[in-house]
């Protein structure tokens, strides 16, 4: 641990501040977990609402669909449910959904009507492909998808894939996860967010957890298809994870939140800062979530890095900062 004192220490600085309630900050490289701490009234082991760190693990899970010829960037989303879109005249497939380009009007994050029925009547934003504005809502056509494409729910699909690798405690239903501090000021009431089961936010889960998944695509950035064949089966090939990093947005049009001055790109759900201005190494994928969750991979640098934490508002924390101190530490 002592590598990534400066990290740590970011982490500790903060909770002390008190611009993070708690923290858990924890690190892997492709042989495993190397360093874990929690600060505040937590746990290591602790239990937090991922948020949309979810959309990479449903995108996984589709991603394993595309590998068995299931599924392909262009399968349109009607295969699954035909009655969506009857009035739009764009088709939307699996690469726009995974991308953020699909158009689909958002819903609230909490809202009480179910996700299926949003989906269908939401209605559309802008034609399909044409702009890049963040979704939540595409992710139940995702689910949709996979369901119809492999006859298992999405999360069915996650748990499978992710037990295999010792992260069994991802979870739609946990017993007792850390509270958002501050879900009610921001707008959210997270009974109702719960009852949503979003594939695009709704999955629960430990620093662990995450680290054991970043710790496997280290690993596969490393590795061959026979390299796997001789070790154990992987949740992805190299080559489907080639297909998740390959960006999807290239130069067209970025909407609030996520303008094109904030250096993010979209593979299949992966969110690429190849452009971040803040950042050491541009060679990294991962996700943020709503509530200050990070996981993030460094291919090059052979290190990913998770911090889990429960707040909405944090003035004055800059997780490019942590992501500096855990490459520079390499």
């Amino acid at each position: 641990m002592a590598a990534y004192t400066a990290a740590f220490e970011w982490a500790q600085r903060h909770v002390a501040a008190g611009r993070l309630p708690t923290a858990v900050l924890g690190v892997a490289r492709a042989d495993g977990i190397v360093a874990l701490d929690a600060f505040g009234d937590v746990t290591a082991d602790a239990v937090y609402p991922l948020f949309s760190i979810t959309k990479v693990l449903t995108g996984i899970t589709a991603a394993r669909a595309v590998e068995r010829g299931l599924l392909t960037t262009q399968t349109p989303l009607t295969d699954a449910l035909p009655e969506f879109g009857a009035s739009r005249p764009d088709v939307v497939r699996l690469g726009h959904l995974v991308s953020h380009t699909s158009g689909i009007s958002e819903p609230p994050l909490d809202t009480e009507i179910p996700l299926r029925t949003e989906l269908l009547t939401r209605g559309r934003d802008f034609a399909a492909g044409t702009a890049s504005r963040y979704s939540t809502i595409a992710f139940e056509g995702i689910a949709a998808l996979i369901e119809h494409a492999t006859g298992a729910s999405w999360d069915e699909g996650v748990r499978r894939w992710a037990s295999s690798i010792g992260a069994g405690g991802l979870t739609l239903d946990p017993d007792e996860p850390v509270d958002v501090v501050d879900a009610r000021r921001a707008g959210v009431d997270m009974a109702r967010f719960r009852a949503t089961r979003a594939p695009g936010a709704g999955l629960h889960g430990r620093a662990e957890d995450l680290l054991r998944i970043g710790a496997e695509l280290l690993r596969i950035h490393g590795s061959t298809a026979r390299d796997q064949a001789r070790t154990h089966e992987s949740i992805l090939t190299p080559a489907g994870l080639a297909m998740m990093r390959t960006s999807l947005t290239g130069d067209i049009p970025r909407f609030d939140p996520y303008p094109a001055t904030d250096g993010q790109d979209w593979g299949f759900t992966l969110n690429l800062r190849t452009r971040a201005p803040g950042l050491i190494d541009r060679d990294v994928y991962g996700h943020s979530g709503w509530s200050g969750t990070e996981f993030w991979v460094h291919p090059g640098a052979g290190v990913c890095w998770v911090l889990l934490t429960n707040s909405v508002s944090r003035h004055g924390v800059d997780a490019d900062a942590l992501d500096n101190t855990v490459v520079s530490a390499i």
